[in-house]
């Protein structure tokens, strides 16, 4: 059975190399060819292809504009192939995956091996063609980008023993850019603890990440600096990870690591909460969201061994539920929620002892 592709790209001559790369393997069928944003609409909604490539500058409509329609009336599966060399295309790569997209790829720079590319190409493709994507109505990308945060309200957890919190550690892949603004828009400014978190994204695209985060948080978002100490409760801050680097915890600081990758990863989630677990304990919380693989299972394994309370986002918000899954399977979530409840619940946990009604 073939995957049914439609490429969208104003360039003629990187759309027909696109093209001629997917031609030259079987399994993938060009069904249609779109040089601007608009007739990429109106082909997807014709052809409806199993996979839509989407190139990000496109004269008439942007491919960001583009996106957002497609995932609001007719939703696919979309791989964003765009170029990580100027600030405005990558922030507007961020928003398209915000909006829905599954993944992004980098576009050739000629320097790579002969052949290099278009295997990733290819495999990029076929990987993002096998998502069951969800609607994203253009509702829900203007709440994201000014309007007031969720009041959504999920049951209290159980009380924990011990320690006051003193961090919370999320991890995501696949879905997770859109998904971790979710999250941190539903904080107020006033969150005390802080978050320490990890995206999979391409190395090209994880440079200004945190950039574009932090102009959609209420909480500053920064990188993290090898040997800094744990932010302080009350410093309302999230820090990720340099591009291609781990994070990790020892001894109350934070260490940037350039150790071999975990689940191919690198960051790695697992590295994270794995050392979570080992120095924090149940002074830790641990989310992990949508995600392809098995990156984080384990290590929100050993948070919930260590005391800590951990969340696994459900099915249902997921845009891939392969990591939440393989937690959910080890027992490693306390607790199973949609997107739009997990903001609540880390402002519950973070609440003071003896707050909020909680025990």
């Amino acid at each position: 059975m073939t995957t049914r592709v439609l490429v969208v790209e104003d360039s003629l001559t990187v759309r027909r190399r696109l093209v001629e790369t997917l031609a030259a393997d079987r399994e993938f069928e060009v069904v249609g060819e779109a040089g601007d944003g608009a007739a990429a609409i109106e082909l997807c909604k014709k052809l409806r292809p199993d996979v839509v490539t989407m190139d990000m500058m496109l004269p008439v409509m942007s491919g960001l504009s583009a996106t957002e329609y497609i995932m609001a009336y007719c939703p696919t599966p979309i791989l964003i192939v765009s170029a990580s060399t100027n600030r405005g295309e990558v922030f507007k790569t961020y928003d398209a995956l915000a909006a829905g997209a599954v993944d992004v790829l980098e576009k050739p720079s000629g320097e790579e091996p002969e052949g290099d590319w278009e295997t990733g190409f290819r495999s990029a493709v076929r990987i993002v063609a096998k998502i069951r994507v969800i609607t994203h109505p253009r509702a829900r990308i203007a709440e994201r980008r000014g309007a007031p945060a969720s009041t959504a309200s999920s049951p209290p957890p159980a009380r924990h023993p011990g320690p006051a919190p003193r961090a919370v550690v999320i991890g995501a892949s696949t879905g997770g850019t859109g998904a971790s603004v979710e999250i941190l828009r539903s904080l107020p400014a006033t969150f005390p603890l802080p978050i320490l978190l990890v995206i999979h994204i391409g190395h090209a695209f994880a440079r200004s990440l945190s950039e574009w985060l932090d102009g959609l948080s209420p909480l500053r978002v920064r990188h993290a600096v090898d040997g800094e100490a744990i932010p302080p409760a009350g410093s309302g801050c999230v820090v990720m990870p340099p591009a291609d680097r781990h994070l990790a915890i020892s001894e109350g600081r934070l260490r940037v690591l350039a150790g071999p990758e975990r689940h191919s990863c690198r960051p790695s989630v697992d590295v994270l909460f794995e050392s979570a677990a080992r120095d924090l304990g149940s002074a830790a919380t641990g989310v992990l969201l949508t995600g392809m693989g098995r990156d984080g299972a384990d290590g929100l394994l050993a948070l919930r061994r260590s005391g800590a309370p951990t969340i696994a986002q459900d099915e249902e918000s997921c845009v891939v539920f392969g990591m939440p899954r393989e937690a959910i399977q080890l027992g490693a979530a306390e607790r199973v929620l949609p997107l739009r409840a997990i903001g609540p619940a880390l402002v519950d946990i973070a609440a003071p002892r003896g707050a909020g009604g909680r025990p």
